[in-house]
């Protein structure tokens, strides 16, 4: 199991090349999260940085296509990236498709993940503690927040970054002493490998 998580991909560049040294085939890219966020311009940074990096992408906005389709993308990719936006929509959508226990039972056999903002955060094992960065509302079907737990951390990502300075330090304030947070700024990823892991700045 090897996991990238980034708050922001276009500010990690470096280490993401890093982390993919040693592949070199497509890499599927969701960006269903930013769906319901004004500004999406991260995303298409995000697509840039990696096709800068060499590679093709396949893109798949789950709450567009059909759940034959989802599972197949999905069960034949060898790399995985989910894009950030609103958590909440994201594991909605996810949840619709019966996506969670796939794209989990896939990092655990060996597909590359790189998750960036909403797309880290699911990988904990709940995501409520992002209520302050992102809006609930904006999924008014997810009744679990459950997430993929694929780890013990919660990753807060843009941490002292704005527009997110006051969430994030709201985040902080609240459960640092309920859950264990990892905060990052938009410059510094995370890699999980066989359950340890490295904050690389």
């Amino acid at each position: 199991m090897k996991f990238f998580l980034t708050s922001y991909i276009a500010g990690t560049e470096k280490q993401l090349k890093d982390f993919l040294k040693d592949y070199s085939s497509r890499i599927l890219f969701i960006p269903t999260a930013g769906n319901v966020e004004e500004y999406t311009g991260y995303i298409d940074e995000g697509i840039k940085t990696l096709n800068n990096l060499g590679f093709t992408l396949d893109i798949l906005n789950i709450a567009q296509e059909s759940k034959k389709d989802c599972d197949f993308a999905i069960a034949s990719c060898d790399c995985l990236c989910i894009a950030g936006g609103n958590t909440f929509y994201l594991l909605q959508e996810l949840e619709k498709k019966s996506l969670v226990e796939l794209i989990t039972q896939r990092i655990r056999e060996g597909m590359l993940y790189i998750g960036e903002s909403a797309g880290a955060i699911i990988t904990s094992k709940d995501i409520e503690y992002s209520r302050f960065l992102d809006n609930p509302s904006s999924a008014t079907a997810l009744k679990d927040y459950t997430g993929l737990n694929l780890w013990n951390k919660y990753l807060l990502p843009h941490n002292n970054e704005f527009p997110f300075i006051e969430s994030t330090a709201e985040t902080i304030q609240t459960y640092s002493k309920k859950l264990d947070l990892l905060p990052i700024d938009n410059q510094t990823a995370v890699v999980i490998e066989n359950e340890q892991f490295s904050v690389i700045g």
